[in-house]
């Protein structure tokens, strides 16, 4: 065996059993990064130290043993996020579509409901309650 392959078995071996790195790992790994950046511009110690706490934090979490703890703050952390990244899609997609399509929502249930544009004054009704209201398109 060469060296290379030692490390790395040396590695895997030592990484058994321990957490890694998962998305909230990998979010406070590039917050850190990006603070330090920041302060090296700027020349703030806060910046740079809040980075390296960051880094340490990370560190801490991809080495620890209980599994059950990490697991624990990643699934909160994606429950924060993923409510946030959802909306940021479909306002995507909206201003993707924008002028194709106009979007509505039902004055019942606030649903967002989509219409061709073009049409004049519809009658639209809704998927989800069955409400009927008028708009323009």
């Amino acid at each position: 065996m060469n060296f290379l392959q030692r490390l790395r078995e040396s590695l895997s071996r030592f990484m058994l059993g321990r957490h890694g790195l998962d998305n909230l790992g990998m979010f406070t790994f590039i917050t850190g990064l990006v603070l330090s950046i920041l302060s090296s511009f700027i020349g703030s110690g806060l910046l740079s130290f809040i980075g390296l706490a960051l880094y340490v934090t990370t560190i801490f979490r991809m080495l620890s043993r209980n599994n059950e703890k990490r697991i624990a703050e990643n699934r909160k952390y994606i429950d924060l996020t993923s409510n946030w990244k959802l909306k940021s899609a479909q306002f995507a997609k909206r201003m993707k579509n924008r002028k194709d399509y106009k979007y509505f929502k039902c004055p019942n249930c606030k649903v967002l409901l989509r219409i061709k544009r073009g049409a004049g004054e519809k009658d639209i009704t809704c998927v989800r309650c069955g409400h009927q209201f008028k708009q323009r398109s």
